[in-house]
């Protein structure tokens, strides 16, 4: 009897190293969990995505946030390159946008007012005299339904849908929006965004991750190298709002065509640096029309990481975290201080429902809104 009960017990032992020997250590999967509850009771979730490189995104349905993102360095060590919280509560009470999906509109509106078809608007205002990301409730704030789906190649997705309401926030028409967040194969974050709307509006979505490539809560990001692919970026006055211009990138501190230190020329005595405490300016990007193209590419000496930003967006608002202040202590239970994440916004450009000039923000009844962004990571 013995000699029977251990030769059944070898067995198990043997199914149990076949079965972890068998199945791969790292596979494209999404998993879902409870991340907390909102003032008003509804449950929110924490959906978790991997692909089979071991890279993860973890995003909550409360504001679409990119609560954390786990991507290997040059010695293949997982880091979280995200700024953030590890609970809800965080995210609800002292988040300046942390990962947030961002909308109606995205960036700034001058005063909080547009003209469109021949009627004014005005919207909610939250930022001085002026309109920030949609509001005072904007997408970051609202609870977004989820939905776990297959993209169009088989890879695990996390669907996010929301209708905004005419007049919310002040913006016309019944806006209903979709956002989908994806792994890569070759390690990217995509991030696809769609919306209809049953009466003119403007329409800006983004998404406001802050980025450290050495990782969250390891201090200033401004050794590591930024390259933005473009010739012209457009100027601010002192409320940040662009005067209009397309200016040259060519002789000025706003010159990333080549890969080159956050910090190098942030300090420089510049007019439109003091505006903007630093880096917080939209750039023109290289690109015909809404090709999906390279829009920048950050290099990180200390850890080897690399992220290249692809989009179908004509803008990209670069913010090198100047409002960061060592009030917030972060996930790894350090302090975020000044300048330790830098932003990369696709987007239209800020202000633009006021400056003909710009590309279109304006979405009409039996037209679809479409952008995609990708966050790549490699190693060198």
């Amino acid at each position: 009897m013995r000699v029977l009960k251990m030769s059944v017990f070898l067995g198990l032992i043997v199914a149990l190293m076949f079965s972890c020997t068998s199945t791969p250590k790292n596979e494209n999967s999404i998993k879902k969990e409870v991340f907390g509850t909102m003032p008003s009771g509804e449950q929110v979730f924490l959906y978790t995505l991997r692909n089979e490189k071991g890279m993860e995104a973890t995003i909550t349905n409360y504001g679409g946030i990119v609560v954390s993102l786990l991507v290997p360095d040059k010695n293949n060590k997982m880091g979280d390159v995200v700024l953030g919280y590890n609970n809800l509560e965080g995210f609800l009470h002292d988040s300046p946008y942390f990962g947030a999906l961002i909308g109606r509109f995205g960036n700034r509106i001058a005063k909080g007012k547009f003209t469109l078809e021949g009627k004014e608007y005005t919207l909610a205002i939250n930022n001085g005299e002026n309109t920030l990301h949609g509001g005072l409730k904007g997408f970051d704030k609202v609870v977004w339904t989820p939905e776990e789906i297959k993209t169009a190649d088989g890879r695990p997705g996390l669907k996010l849908t929301y209708l905004s309401k005419d007049m919310e926030e002040g913006y016309p028409g019944n806006l209903s929006v979709t956002v989908v967040y994806s792994l890569t194969d070759d390690s990217g974050l995509q991030i696809d965004y769609s919306a209809t709307t049953d009466k003119a509006t403007v329409i800006n979505l983004t998404n406001h991750s802050y980025f450290n490539l050495s990782g969250e809560g390891s201090g200033t990001i401004l050794n590591q190298l930024m390259m933005i692919n473009a010739d012209k970026y457009t100027p601010i006055d002192q409320g940040l709002i662009p005067t209009g211009e397309l200016a040259d990138v060519e002789g000025t501190p706003f010159d990333f065509r080549e890969p080159t230190a956050i910090g190098k020329r942030i300090n420089e005595d510049n007019q439109q640096l003091k505006f903007g405490l630093g880096y917080d300016h939209n750039f023109v990007l290289n690109k015909k029309d809404s090709e999906m193209s390279l829009a920048a590419r950050v290099s990180d000496p200390k850890s080897g990481r690399v992220m290249e930003v692809y989009t179908t967006e004509p803008g990209l608002q670069f913010y090198s975290g100047n409002f960061l202040d060592g009030k917030i202590i972060g996930k790894s239970g350090r302090a975020y201080n000044y300048r330790d994440a830098f932003v990369l916004e696709t987007q239209h450009f800020p202000d633009s429902p006021n400056h003909p000039g710009f590309p279109s923000t304006v979405l009409r009844p039996g037209e679809k809104y479409v952008s995609q962004t990708i966050y790549k990571f490699t190693t060198e």
